[in-house]
């Protein structure tokens, strides 16, 4: 980003060849080949545009010559793409997304030590088989953890709940803990280097709201919505107006999950009265462990777009052994 001098507000400017001349740094990790794959704020990214790329990476991870993937990203919605790829790319090959959360027209610009940071970690062979992982202020966080909690601090990013999983350390990548193993799915009509063939994108995220009616949810499900994110109070209980909407949902073969809206913990069927966890469960939604709404959208897109049950898949993934 730049800021127009015009209007005194911040927008895209700057293609690859343009970083890349202004981080010379990076020659001394490697050498760097770069593509263009757009050139979007965050607000503007889409799903389909997240799976476009996560077709390219694939593309380039299936290349013996690669030894790390480097994708620089708006960070509004960064840690979406990063755990949309982190779902559906197959490599071992690391990836590493990062974003700036100040513009090259501020004294204090991160992004090139976020790029360099990056790198480092892309060409790390202990970086292997992490998956994607997002690099920001020298933190090393795992794609399903990751998340911005500041609208504006330079040390946004962050896991809440357990922290980054490596640092990196004067130039040196360190790790400190393994992330969680995921289990090992791919749908048989996937392409090379990716787990699915497509993402479903009709599903819809809903925010409970003390005494809400079921407006919303009966308004996605006219519109054709394949799956609904519920973001919950605590545990994952909600409001029981909404219940019979969710019922009807299920029964119509909608997937329903449930996520809660505090920042950290789990949610579960701790609760039995009429909206709560074990209600939900019962009324056929799935309880969605520790995701946010916004990455829980991204597993239904993704459950609901392989062959097979996707409901299956979904509980895999969110309640990992």
């Amino acid at each position: 980003m730049r800021v127009d001098p015009a209007t005194g507000a911040a927008v895209p400017a700057m293609g690859s060849a343009e970083i890349l001349a202004l981080v010379p740094e990076l020659g001394a990790i490697g050498s760097i080949q770069a593509e263009d794959v757009s050139r979007l704020p965050g607000p503007h990214v889409t799903p389909d545009h997240m799976w476009q790329l996560a077709r390219r990476a694939a593309v380039w991870l299936e290349r013996p010559d690669i030894d790390g993937l480097v994708i620089t990203h708006g960070t509004d919605t960064l840690e979406e793409t990063a755990y949309l790829l982190d779902l559906v790319l197959t490599s071992d090959t690391p990836v590493a997304m990062l974003g700036a959360m100040r513009t090259m027209s501020d004294a204090s610009w991160d992004g090139p030590a976020n790029l360099i940071a990056a790198a480092r970690v892309a060409a790390s062979p202990a970086s292997r088989g992490r998956g994607t992982l997002v690099v920001m202020n020298d933190q090393i966080l795992s794609a399903s953890e990751a998340l911005k909690m500041h609208t504006e601090a330079a040390g946004a990013f962050t896991a809440p709940e357990f922290g980054p999983i490596g640092i990196v350390d004067g130039g040196r990548v360190v790790y400190r803990r393994e992330r969680h193993a995921r289990p090992s799915w791919r749908s048989e009509d996937a392409e090379p280097g990716l787990r699915t063939s497509r993402i479903e994108t009709r599903v819809d995220l809903i925010q409970a709201a003390t005494g809400m009616d079921d407006t919303f949810i009966r308004a996605a499900l006219e519109k054709g919505a394949r799956g609904l994110v519920i973001v919950a109070f605590g545990r994952g209980n909600v409001p029981p107006a909404i219940m019979p909407a969710i019922r009807e949902a299920t029964g119509a073969g909608v997937l329903v999950a449930i996520v809660s809206r505090c920042v950290t913990g789990r949610v579960s069927a701790r609760y039995g009265y009429e909206g709560g966890g074990l209600d939900l469960e019962r009324a056929g939604a799935l309880l969605a462990g520790d995701l946010t709404g916004a990455k829980a959208r991204l597993l239904l897109m993704v459950a609901l777009g392989k062959n097979g049950d996707g409901s299956q898949l979904f509980r895999q993934l969110t309640n990992p052994e």
